[in-house]
């Protein structure tokens, strides 16, 4: 126990950001569970104090993006396989990784404490004032949760980006890295330009309530759009740090599972990957449309959100591409790959009308911006990481997860979310606002209310079945070879299953000019 507590091992590090994660999913899932017990029929439900709704929806919302996505994808996926990747046997700080995830699991004790404290935050996840500042609830508990997060993230961005920069096998050029590789650090940039903007956000909030400033009293001179500015100009780049590296992911998958090259791999990195980048802190305005932004605000970042699909269009097309005329497995990984591939045409669909102003206006605040943001986020990030799991078990473990009981686990949550959110995006034009206790003034909407709760459940199912086979597997599984998917990426190729310390036993591997990780059909 104390190795792993202690340990300055990526892998060990990476294991406990997953089990954090996972455990933050659980309990964030419960949230999500409650959530739609109450609003299965309109009028009171399972409570009867909307701020307990509010505390249910806070959690979720808070702990599944700053607690399970990304900490799931640049924590665990990042550390246990970013240095095989490279050819490093280490991250170039050790001991800078193990204190960036003990302050993540401090601030997951910190949030869970939040259900025991007498005055638990009660301020939806995004900490809007005047709500955050007026009400009873703890701010400073949500306040110094966010901290916590947000030290954690930057030390790992600083150790991550010199790790790649400085610590690649010898030989390896930037044109020879995996697309995972590639997501990460640029996820990593993002979260070292943009988290000091959400750490002053949350900061004045604190001081508003706490020590009596008015940054956004209007009464004295402040302003209340000033947080929600703040605030988004972080929150949505958070989009796509989580969205990169979860592209990464399908990448590693669908390339492997297909025996081909990834497809137009520069214009994929250099266009996709970094023109997202490149547009993440030029959209936020998006989420403050009726927010009584001027006009002519509203239509430059109406362009500027329209124009950020070019890149995500590149990468989307890349990953099609990789498919093409390729001998495909269609294992546990990859079929958590392909859902995502589906999530992510719907949700990116649906969000270009989304990003127009005129339609913006009337649907952003009901359900369909709910689902929308779902499906090209929270379902198809979570499918990626899923998958991820499955297709790097044998590294992780030397063993198999079990196929049958992945694939029903796979069928039953694909279901499970569609039945979910797919009913949520047709009641929100409907008239179904979002984040609301309850909805009175459209009780017609039930019946698509009741179909939604039920999909929670099947997910449910099939989440329980999920984490289930990850457990008996890794204790009883089947052994598997080295390299079972017969991939071509040192993390594959150069490492025992699971790697011992080091990583690499005949000493760092060295990379000819002709290497890439895709070398398939050569």
């Amino acid at each position: 126990m104390k190795e792993w507590i202690f340990t300055t091992d990526h892998k060990r590090v990476g294991i406990s950001y997953l089990v954090g994660s996972m455990a933050a999913f659980a309990v964030a899932g419960t949230m999500a569970l409650l959530i739609r017990m109450e609003q299965f029929n309109p009028g009171p439900g399972i409570t009867d104090n909307p701020h307990t709704y509010n505390t249910w929806l806070y959690f979720h919302g808070a702990a599944m993006i700053l607690a399970f996505l990304i900490p799931g994808l640049t924590g665990f996926a990042a550390n246990y396989f970013l240095p095989l990747m490279i050819g490093a046997p280490d991250v170039a700080f050790p001991r800078v990784n193990s204190f960036s995830v003990m302050l993540f699991w401090l601030a997951i004790v910190l949030a869970l404490l939040n259900f025991v404290i007498p005055d638990p935050a009660d301020i939806m996840w995004t900490g809007y004032p005047p709500y955050s500042v007026m009400t009873e609830g703890n701010t400073a508990w949500y306040v110094f949760v966010v901290h916590m997060m947000g030290f954690s993230s930057i030390l790992g961005a600083i150790n991550f980006l010199t790790t790649v920069i400085y610590m690649r096998a010898p030989g390896m050029g930037w044109n020879q890295l995996n697309v995972f590789v590639w997501g990460t650090v640029t996820a990593f940039v993002m979260q070292l330009i943009f988290i000091p903007a959400l750490a002053a956000a949350v900061t004045l909030l604190l001081f508003d309530k706490y020590l009596g400033t008015h940054f956004f009293d209007p009464a004295a001179g402040g302003d209340v759009l000033l947080y929600q500015n703040i605030f988004w100009f972080y929150s949505h780049p958070a989009v796509y740090v989580i969205l990169l590296p979860a592209l990464g992911i399908l990448f590693e998958i669908v390339a492997t599972m297909s025996k081909n090259p990834v497809f137009n791999y520069k214009a994929c990195i250099y266009g996709g990957f970094w023109g997202t980048t490149l547009l993440a802190g030029e959209v936020w305005i998006h989420h403050l449309y009726v927010s009584g932004m001027p006009d002519w605000l509203r239509i430059g970042m109406m362009v500027s959100t329209i124009l950020i699909s070019i890149p995500v269009g590149l990468m989307t097309i890349s990953l099609w591409g990789t498919l093409y005329r390729g001998a495909i497995t269609f294992n546990t990984g990859m079929m958590y790959a392909s859902g995502a591939l589906f999530f992510l045409l719907l949700g990116g669909l649906t969000g270009i009308p989304n990003a127009m102003t005129v339609v913006d206006l009337h649907i952003g605040e009901t359900s369909f911006v709910h689902s929308h943001f779902h499906y090209v986020m929270a379902m198809l990030a979570t499918f990626a990481l899923i998958g991820g799991v499955y297709y790097w078990f044998p590294k992780m473990t030397g063993k198999y997860a079990n196929e049958g009981i992945g694939k029903l686990g796979f069928w039953l949550n694909f279901i499970g979310v569609n039945v979910t959110m797919f009913p949520l995006m047709l009641i929100g034009p409907l008239g179904m606002p979002r984040r609301y206790y309850d909805y009175p003034m459209v009780p017609e909407l039930a019946p698509m209310h009741h179909l939604a709760t039920y999909g929670s459940l099947i997910v449910l199912l099939g989440m329980a079945i999920t984490l289930i086979n990850w457990i008996t597997s890794a204790i009883a599984g089947e052994k598997a070879p080295l390299n079972p998917w017969g991939s071509k990426s040192l993390e594959w190729t150069h490492t025992d299953s699971p790697p011992g310390p080091g990583n690499f036993k005949g000493g760092t591997p060295v990379i000819t000019e002709d290497w890439t990780p895709y070398n398939y059909g050569k």
